[in-house]
């Protein structure tokens, strides 16, 4: 049996929870010096997969989502903030940012997966969507990500052009609905148990300290 943890991350590129929760368990790993025991691999999540091209004004969907006030929108921006710069993330959240649907963004995660850069394209999704106010649903910011980690351009583009990877996103999308993920982030470890949410660094030690004294 391995002695290494799968951990499969579940997220989206534009849930702010989701950079949070992970830089928590990176800081977890990262304590424990347990790196070289740690397979991790991003899933696909979309929050809005029905969302149109054109995205839709985030305060507005906030407010239809969860019933928001401008108030508790202003807060929850201010909370939000403040765990990231605890978590050495920083948001900057701006009058006109908008929600948008991310299924090219997760398609181009898959193909970085198969090349061993997943994680790198993944934050730097995260830094462009929250960070730097770029449209992640925009093929020109999505294939910059791209090239800036060497990444091959036209593979890419076929891939957004094809039926193929589109569907196999969404099949995986399912099933991990189906497994009984309706949150994110959501970590899963070894595919056994999961912890939702953007949890403290405590948490994420304790759970991995279990897990890698079962696997030994």
């Amino acid at each position: 049996m391995s002695n290494k943890i799968q951990l499969d991350v579940v997220s989206d590129v534009v849930c702010p929870w989701c950079i949070v929760g992970y830089q928590n368990l990176k800081k977890a790993i990262d304590e424990l010096d347990v790196a070289d025991r740690i397979d991790l691999q991003w899933q696909p999540f979309e929050l809005n997969p029905n969302m149109p091209p054109e995205g839709q004004d985030l305060r507005e969907h906030v407010a239809e989502k969860y019933g928001s006030s401008l108030e508790e929108s202003n807060q929850a921006r201010v909370n939000i903030t403040a765990r990231g710069k605890e978590a050495g993330f920083t948001f900057n959240f701006f009058e006109e940012m908008k929600i948008v649907n991310t299924r090219d963004a997760h398609i181009l995660l898959e193909y970085a997966h198969e090349m061993g850069k997943q994680t790198e394209l993944k934050l730097r999704l995260f830094t462009a969507a929250f960070t730097d106010q770029k449209d992640v649903s925009n093929r020109t910011t999505l294939l910059e990500e791209v090239a800036a980690l060497g990444l091959d351009i036209n593979e890419a583009t076929m891939r957004l052009d094809s039926d193929k990877h589109r569907q196999e996103v969404i099949a995986q999308e399912q099933e991990w609905q189906r497994l009984g993920i309706s949150a994110v982030p959501t970590v899963v470890f070894n595919r056994t148990s999961a912890m939702s949410g953007a949890q403290p660094v405590s948490a994420y030690k304790e759970a991995l300290t279990e897990f890698l004294s079962l696997n030994k």
